[in-house]
Order: structure tokens, then sequence, then C-alpha cells
């Protein structure tokens, strides 16, 4: 008779190839759409923001949390990216943004009029949907309009997360049960100090690479190292959120990956770290 443990790993091989196969294609798919130009780039996170916040707004009816006006969030959130697309472009000026602050105004006003149960708690989390979300997706565009590496820094940051992803999983399979401590068991139990490790080797092998091709070794080592920090913090982040509500993924849009947020929740937190390390840097 097969043991448990055999069994274990048996239902684990098809889920590990699944989650490879996955983020193997997202990964394809963003490199592909950011060498095919600009105007593809725009459109593709267009549509990733919107998904993103409206699977952020569902979850939150879902739950109980609040009744975000989903329309104007999304509406607002996709504007902001195409704003800070057309503005980093050089396209438009500051005003560009004044829709979007009048958006925001809106979101308070509107629970003068449309008798809201919890105007206050509306507020906070149509805000936080914008500065968890649309934020992170917009500041894609400073990275990708960079005068010295534009578009590689957006690239390199997907890259950077789908190698941390992918190390870390594979160390922390490995290692993990040899050497048992837990990054944030009341948070991730099945996340490893192993596996963190592991991931981010295998990121500053990777931006090693890119600095064969690019050059200045430091640049593309602290980018790296940013990503990889950062980008764990934001896999906790969202499994904080998750654990709180009480769910396992955020939904079932990528096979093995479960949500949309579940797979960009590493970006949201390393796109903002990135485009101020970038910034700092003077890049």
């Amino acid at each position: 008779m097969m043991s448990k443990k055999m069994e274990n790993k048996r239902m684990q091989m098809p889920n590990a190839v699944v989650r490879a196969l996955s983020g193997a294609l997202f990964v394809v798919v963003i490199v592909g759409c950011l060498l095919l130009g600009m105007s593809t780039f725009c459109v593709l996170f267009c549509v990733v923001a919107a998904l993103l916040l409206n699977e952020f707004n569902s979850l939150l009816e879902d739950h109980d949390l609040a009744q975000v006006n989903n329309t104007v969030s999304v509406v607002s959130g996709v504007y902001l990216f195409i704003a800070f697309f057309l503005y980093c472009s050089g396209s438009a000026g500051p005003a560009v943004f004044a829709p979007y602050l009048l958006s925001l105004i809106f979101v308070l006003v509107s629970g003068l009029y449309f008798k809201q149960p919890d105007p206050i708690k509306t507020w906070a989390y149509t805000f936080a949907g914008h500065l968890y979300i649309a934020l992170p997706i917009a500041l894609l565009n400073s990275l990708a309009f960079n005068p010295i590496y534009s578009p590689t820094l957006p690239l390199a940051v997907f890259v950077f997360l789908w190698l941390n992803d992918t190390g870390a999983y594979c160390f922390g399979c490995s290692l993990g049960r040899k050497i048992p401590y837990k990054l944030f068991p009341s948070i991730s139990p099945k996340k490893s100090w192993v596996g963190s490790v592991g991931g981010g080797i295998v990121v500053l092998l990777g931006a090693w690479i890119f600095s064969i091709i690019y050059g200045i070794l430091i640049f593309w080592l602290g980018l790296g190292l940013i990503v990889c920090v950062f980008g764990t913090w934001g896999d906790l982040v969202e499994s904080q959120l998750k654990r709180t509500v009480g769910i396992k993924d955020s939904g079932r849009f990528l096979p093995g990956h479960g949500g949309v947020l579940d797979r960009f929740d590493s970006a949201l937190l390393a796109i903002p770290a990135a485009a101020a390390y970038v910034l700092l840097w003077g890049a």
C-alpha cells in the first residue's frame, strides 16, 4: 500500500508542473508585450490593472468588508495607468492627472448622496485598493520609459520575480525539511528561510547575467536584491490579506496560481521599491 508521504509527493508533482508552466507562460506574455512595443505594454497593463482592482473589490464585497463602487474604482485605476503612461512618455503634461484627482474627490462626495451604510469604510477600502494596486502598476511606466534602460527595467523586475519564486520553491522543497526555519509561520506556514535565501541566490545570478549584457554589475545586483526582498514581502502581505478573510486563493484566473492578485502580489511591492531604487540611483 502506498504510504501517505509518497501519495502527497505524487499529488504535488502535477501541481508543481502546472505552476511552473503557468509562471513561465506569464513571463513570456509580459516579455513579449514589452518587446512588441510600448502600445502593447500599455494595453496589457491596463487590462491587468482592471482585473486586479475588480478581483480586489469582489473580495471585499464577498466577505462583507466594504461595498466599493467597482466601476469608479476600476475606471479611475486604469486611467491612472494611462496618465502615467502619457506623462512618462512625454506625450502629456501634469494636467493629465487632473481627472484622476477628480475621481478621488467623487469617491468622498458620493457618500453624501448614495446613502452608503459606512462611507468611511468605503473611502478607506477604495483608496487602499488604489494605493495597493493601481499606483504600483502605474509606476511601471517610470521604469518602462527610463532614458537609459528602457524597456529593460520592467522586464528585469518580472524576470527577477519569477526567478525568486522558482528558486524559493526549488530550494524550499529540497532543503526546507532539513532546515525547518519558517519565514512567517503564522501567515504563510510553507515559506522557509532556506527557500528565501535560495530564491535570492537565483535572482543574483540572473542580475549578474543582466550586468553582462547591460553593464554596471552593482546596479543590477542592487535591483535584484530589492526585487527579491520586496517581492517576498509582497507575497506575505497578500497572504496576510487572504488569511484575514479566510481564503486560500484570491480567485481562479490562472491554473496553479489562483487569482490575478495571487500572481501579481509580489510585483505590487517590488515595482514601487524598484522605481524608488532607480530614482535614487539616478539611472
